[in-house]
Order: C-alpha cells, then structure tokens, then sequence
C-alpha cells in the first residue's frame, strides 16, 4: 500500500524511531486481539473512554508487528523501550490518524461510490445492491455493519485498483460525526433508507439527527429518499436549498408525485414490485424487506442498470442475518453460522470470532469460492490461506472449483476439497467431525444452509439467544465508571447467571477481564478445561474440593477457621492464592473483625498460603434508602482490610463493590470491582439502565393454534376461559424450561408478531397457553418470553421475584444460541 515515510510524511507525524522508513505497509490493526497479516501490518494504538490500545502495544510487537502510530500524551520511554526494532510515529489521536490514512487512501481512486445512511436498513440495502450489481461492477464494501468512527475507515482502506463501485454504509450516534466520515468516503452518490427512533438519545430531536446524518451527501452529486416520511421529505427540503446541485430523487409507493412512484401487490412467493411497466419478484412480504427493495429498485432504475439479467437477481434478494451465530453441532462441535456470503473482509472477521470461543476445539473452517472479487484465483487464494495460517486453522474443507484449483496453497494437517455441496454431503459423514469449532462460510449460491442444518444438533425449539455484543456493551459502560487501574471480577457462577458460562467466559477473558468468579469448583474445572487461563475464585469452596482447586489452579474463598483448616491440611505445602472474605454488617459468611489478628497469624505461619484478595458484601448498595448502613459498611471495611493488607510484604486487592454500588460509591472502588447482573444488562441502582443492552431473549415457537368456543376450558385445573371465545397458540415452553408459574391465568405474556398475548390457564411442565384471538399468526410463529419486551424487569415484577432468579431459572435443556453482530 504505502512505506511507513509517505505515512508518516501525510500525517505530519514525528518519527521518534524509523529504522526501516521503507518499509511496506499493507494492512492497518487497531485491536490487540485482532493480529492478522502482520509481517507488513501497521498497528494504530487509540486511546478512547473505555480502552486504550497502549497497553496492549508489548503483545503486537510480540506478535510480530513492527510498525506502530502512538499518541502524544501515552508515550513514555519505557513504552518506546518495548518496540526497540520498530517504526514509530507519533500523533495527537490514533484514531484522527487511522481516519487521515483512509481520507488520503480515497483520494487515489475515481470510481463511483455510494453512501448510505439512515436509521435502518443501511447494512441491507448495501448487501442487496452489491447483490444486485455483482455482474457490472468489481464491488468494494464495508464487512458487514462496520459503519463507525473507525469502522468506516478500516472499510475503505479496501479499496484496491480493481475495484470500480465501492458501497459504504455510515452511522453515527452523537452530533458532529457525519463530517468525518463524508471526508473519508466521499461519496458521489446517496441514499438515505430510513428513519426511525435508533440512537435518538444522542439528539436533541429527530430534525436534528437527520440534519446531522445528511451531511454525509453534501458533495453528492445524486441522492435518493423515500418521500413518504414528513420529517425526512422536509429535512430534504432545507438540504436541496443549501445545495441545489445536488440532485435529489425520491420513490414512493403513496405519492404519484415521487421521482419513482413504485406499485406494490402480493405474490404466490413473496411480494411484486412494479415501476414504470417493470416488475420484479422479492421473496419477503414484511414491511422492512419491501422498503429496503424499492430503495434498491428505485435506485438502479436512478443510475440506469435495469436490465433483465440485473432485475431477474431481485427474485434471489438473500435472507441476511447479520450475526454471527454459535450454535451447538453433534459430536460435542461448535457451529459458526456465517454462510450467508464470502469474502476476504468478512471471513477475517469471522476467524477472529472463531479464535475467541476456540478454546481446546479443534479448528475447522469450510469454505466456498470466494465469487465477484475482481481478484486473479492464485493472489485471492494467497490472501485467504495467510488469514487461515495466522489464525491458525486446522482442518480447512474447500467446496467450490475456484478454491479446490489452489489447493495447494493450503498447508494445514487436513485438507480436503469438493466440486459442489452436494458433492461433499455424499462424501462426508457427520461421525467424522469430533470435538472441533467449525466455521462454515460460503457464497449463498453454494447453499451452506444445507451444511449447516446437517451439522447442527436437532434440539428443543425453545432457545434463549445471548448478544455477546450486547455483552461486551454492558462491561463498556461499567469499565467507563472506573479509574483503568481499577480490576474487574466478573462473576460467571450459575451458568453465568444462566447464560452459559464457558461462551460467556471466553467473551470476557477475550476482552480483557482481570478475574472470573465461580460457585463452586466443579464450575471452574469446566472453565479450565475449555481452555480459560484467567484467574478464577471459587466463592464456596468445599473440603473434599481442594485437591481439584489446587490441580486447576483455582483461588478458594476463605471465609471462616474451618475452611481455611481444611485447606491447610489439604495443601500440605502447596502454593495457594486465596480470597478473605470479612464480613462488614451482611451477616453471612466472612470472618468478624475480632478474627482477623488470628486469621493474619495463622496465614503468616503458612507462607506458600497467598493472599490475593480481600474483599466483603454489601447488603443493599443500590438501594438510597439504606445508603448510610451501606457507608457504615464500607467504612467498616476500610479499617479491616488494612489490619489484613499491612500484615504481608506483598500487595493484597480490596474489593467491596457489586453491580449495585460501581455507581454509587465511586469512593469505594478500591482495587478491584465486582461485576455480575450488569453484565447482563439490569442495573440494580437503575444509574446506568439506560446505557445498558439486554443480552438476552428467551423465545419459543407456536405448536399448534386452537378455536375456542365460550363454554371451554383451557389447561388443567380447567383456570382457563375466553368469555368470548377465540383462539389459543400452545407455545414449547413450560415450567421445566423456567417459565414460573405465576404468570400463569392471565398475569404474565409474551410478544406473538410484535403484540401482546396474554397466558392463559396454567403453565404446563413443557407448554403453554396464549390468547391470540386479536393477533394474525400461524404455527411456527415465535413467541418472546423476555428481550427488548416484555423486558426482563418486568417480568420479574410479574413473577413477584427479581431477574437474577429468572436468568437462573433457565432449564440447561433451553438451547443457547451466541451470536455476534
């Protein structure tokens, strides 16, 4: 791409070291854990509000990077003195200088590009256009939805001379951001979908939001809208009389007027969309899909590609789930779900997803053809075998003629490749995949789908799927809260808070997560064996445990005399990290303060017994009424780990804080905090509820619809009745899943096509009863238990109980679904 001098020449940067000004620069990384390609790789380290790549700057260069950007404020000779045989510039902002690069990378190309932007529907429009004009142009897009401050610029440092289309997507969340990313794409084309109530919270109303997203276009020679919403037609307005060259386009399926008036009716296998005496196909009838299709329609008819061979492709618009999904497969596998397309960016995002939850599985990819790159087979193929080197991968299986004529290329311990598809399932055998994480990415038309239902485990229909992006969010906001000094404990006991532990786990030792917590041992060995080597406490630590802790590496807790005799006796010399927990007022476990000079004396007399932690509960800190017992306690506690801490020459980590108090007692964050509902999205002391994502949403799926006359009983006991009669859907979930039943008769509900369906009659042990008789649905519909509504705050108001024992009550026979975005 560039030499580190013309970087540093273009950035006005100072060069502190450059020993090799000459060097090659061919791929940028600003993620630690995202280390790919590194022999001519250029790591920009950026210091936000949550996270600070400096930190991390040891590791790259380990890794094998050699060039880095840092900035002016986080430079010390002792970093320098990290990076001794590196190229260094230095800057006022990493993140400025990765979006100054991408600026001065665009200016090299002439092609047409388009921006999107809008509310909804970026990433889709921009999928289905590149869909749509796979034979006329060599595309360049952004992987997936990386349409942010940094995102954006990683996208279009992509563009490469065969490229003659690029399509990028922009989003932003606060004011002012538009700018920056208008001067990276340069757009000279646009489209703006839709608008709707995502990221308000970042404007002062919805004329302000959109003001801001429209200076995205301001140097656009075309830009296309839909005239049917009232706010966007009239911002349009105002943006058309600030810039009159600027031709704007509209489309319409109400108003005549419209550019593009577009006529839409129901098809035998999806939905017609007609325009100007042109008819084309879509397989979707919902509401979203056909908008999203006649901006695309609307906008190829605008720039003149409407061909037959162009339209016949709106018939295979595909289905696109922008999630990367971990499911289980037979064989104790992993299945990463990413066949819905096939390229270079893409699949680097996938390995990277795959390397976090690889743990002790062996690595397994299947892979398409990668179709429409503009790329010669042997340089495409090169590109793709580093990627899978570096990650690395073990087992490679190639399906298509593309990748099966470079096989040579790849030099994992087992490789196989196969014409077709179909090809492969007749010659493969589920028994053969053992024990592995497979990832199956593939063009659609190989159809992966086909792999994938014939890999995955056939389970219950109810699943409880966890947004691990939601996840890392939640523990976002709350490292936001801290000094970056301050550690952080995650708490990953009971099925991590019934999400699954070993997935969670791996998210959180990925994102840097200082300590887990478990209950009870058995949950740690679980931890270790998938391959966590973070530390892990032990919260009840049991006497016939030890053995088990101290071959696992585990940090008991120690709470009283006789467990700590216990494991004296147990240890007999072995070196042991462990937890004092003391107690300060919640009269639970904990050693009282008249103890502690014993429990010091007894600890010094055992040296290879290490302290690593001391650390108490508070009974209600997220409760304001009883903040002046909650100070009492952490005043108490103040005193009593001092008399622990100065009693050892080495330095012991106080922590008191849960969920509850990170916000409320900043004073009190000591060394180290303790995160557990927070994770998963319910703030106890509602400071930060609004900033936190739910990560998790239990859904189901209607079995069977019933007619009810008035004279009819429903369920057992015969509680339920419609006065009026109706229908009914029985929905997979019973009380064996976790559904309590005191939502039974009316007091609970779930979400059937966006409406509510209360319960009725009593809950089954593995069914349910909801009232539909005003919701147009049908079997194999779903029906949400908890997620964005009804939320699970809510639920447990309804259950009479709080969403610690919900979560916790989720059957292990609910399958969990891990996606990310």
């Amino acid at each position: 791409m560039y030499n580190v001098k013309l970087l540093s020449d273009a950035l006005h940067a100072e060069s502190v070291q450059t020993p090799y000004p000459l060097s090659v620069i061919d791929h940028i990384l600003i993620d630690s854990r995202k280390l790919i390609f590194v022999e001519n790789a250029l790591f920009v380290a950026i210091k936000g509000v949550r996270n600070d790549g400096h930190l991390y700057l040891k590791d790259v260069y380990d890794a094998g990077v050699r060039n880095f950007i840092l900035e002016h404020n986080s430079v010390t000779g002792e970093l320098i003195g990290q990076l001794p045989a590196a190229n260094i510039l230095i800057v006022k902002s990493g993140l400025l200088a990765l979006q100054q690069i991408a600026i001065f990378h665009r200016k090299q190309f002439e092609i047409p590009v388009i921006g999107i932007t809008g509310s909804n529907g970026k990433t889709i429009v921009k999928e289905w256009l590149s869909h749509l004009l796979k034979n006329q142009y060599n595309l360049v897009r952004n992987p997936k939805s990386y349409n942010s401050q940094s995102g954006v610029p990683l996208s279009i440092l992509q563009m490469q001379e065969h490229h003659t289309l690029g399509i990028f997507e922009a989003g932003i969340s606060e004011p002012d951001e538009m700018q920056q990313l208008e001067k990276i794409i340069i757009p000279t084309l646009g489209i703006f979908n839709l608008l709707s109530d995502a990221h308000d919270q970042g404007f002062e109303s919805k004329e302000h939001k959109i003001t801001e997203k429209l200076k995205l276009f301001i140097h656009c020679k075309q830009v296309l809208y839909c005239s049917e919403q009232p706010v966007v037609k009239k911002a349009f307005t105002e943006f058309y009389r600030q810039h009159p060259s600027c031709h704007v386009i509209t489309w319409s399926r109400t108003q005549k007027s419209a550019t593009f008036f577009i006529q839409v009716e129901p098809a035998l296998n999806g939905t017609k969309l007609n325009l100007n005496n042109t008819t084309v196909e879509i397989p979707f009838t919902d509401e979203a899909s056909i908008w999203n299709a006649c901006t695309c329609l609307a906008f190829l008819f605008q720039i003149k590609c409407t061909d037959a061979e162009t339209l016949q492709l709106f018939k295979d618009l595909p289905v696109l789930d922008m999630r990367l999904q971990l499911k289980d497969a037979h064989n104790n596998c992993l299945l990463i779900n990413d066949s819905y397309s096939a390229d270079l960016g893409s699949l680097s995002i996938a390995l990277d997803f795959l390397k976090q939850h690889a743990g002790v599985y062996k690595r397994t990819v299947i892979l398409s053809d990668i179709l429409e790159s503009g790329k010669p087979n042997e340089q495409l193929y090169q590109s793709m075998a580093k990627a899978l080197d570096e990650t690395p991968i073990d087992k490679v299986i190639g399906i298509g003629s593309g990748i099966s004529s470079q096989a040579h290329l790849f030099k994992q311990k087992e490789v196989s490749f196969y014409k077709d598809t179909k090809n492969f399932l007749s010659q493969s055998q589920v028994i053969s995949f053992q024990n592995e994480i497979i990832l199956l990415k593939g063009a659609r038309s190989f159809a992966f789908e086909k792999i994938g239902r014939w890999l995955e485990k056939k389970v219950h229909q109810t699943v409880f799927e966890v947004n691990l992006n939601a996840l890392v969010n939640n523990l976002n906001v709350y490292k936001a809260q801290l000094d970056p000094k301050v550690k952080i404990m995650a708490m990953v006991k009971a099925f991590s808070y019934g999400a699954g532990s070993y997935e969670i786990a791996k998210v959180l030792a990925y994102n840097r997560i200082d300590y887990l917590t478990v209950a009870y041992a058995d949950e740690g060995v679980v931890l270790r064996k998938a391959g966590i080597k973070i530390p892990i406490m032990v919260m009840n630590p049991e006497s016939n445990s030890f053995n088990t802790i101290f071959e696992y590496n585990l940090e008991p807790e120690i709470y009283n005399f006789e467990i700590l005799k216990s494991l004296l006796t147990a240890a007999d010399g072995i070196e042991t990290s462990i937890h004092i927990e003391i107690d300060t007022g919640m009269k639970r476990l904990g050693f009282d303060q008249g103890q502690l000079t014993e429990l010091v004396s007894v600890i010094r007399q055992n040296p290879s017994i290490k302290v690593k932690s001391v650390f108490t509960h508070l009974a209600a800190s997220e409760a304001p009424e009883h903040e002046a017992f909650t100070l009492k306690q952490i005043n108490r506690f103040e005193q009593m780990a001092e008399q622990v801490c100065t009693a050892f020459p080495y330095s012991v980590l106080k922590h008191c804080l849960n969920s509850g108090g990170i916000s409320r007692y900043k004073h009190a964050h000591f060394d180290m905090v303790r995160l557990g509902i927070g994770l998963y999205g319910i703030d106890p002391a509602n400071n930060l509820q609004k900033q936190l994502q739910n990560i998790g949403t239990l859904k189901t799926v209607i079995s069977q619809i019933r007619h009810i006359d008035v004279d009819e009983s429903i369920g057992y006991g015969r509680k339920g009745h419609l006065p009026n009669g109706g229908k009914i859907a029985i929905v997979a979930i019973g009380y064996a899943d976790g559904l309590d039943r005191k939502l039974s008769n009316g007091n609970g509900y779930m979400m059937v096509n966006g409406k509510p369906a209360f319960i009725v009659g009593n809950i089954c042990m593995d069914m349910t009863m909801l009232d539909i008789t005003h919701i147009d649905c049908q079997t194999g519909d779903e029906a949400i238990v908890f997620g964005e509504q009804p939320h699970l705050n809510e639920l447990s108001l309804q259950s009479g109980t709080i969403p610690y024992e919900i979560l916790t009550g989720i059957s292990q026979r609910v399958k969990r679904v891990y996606y990310y975005e």
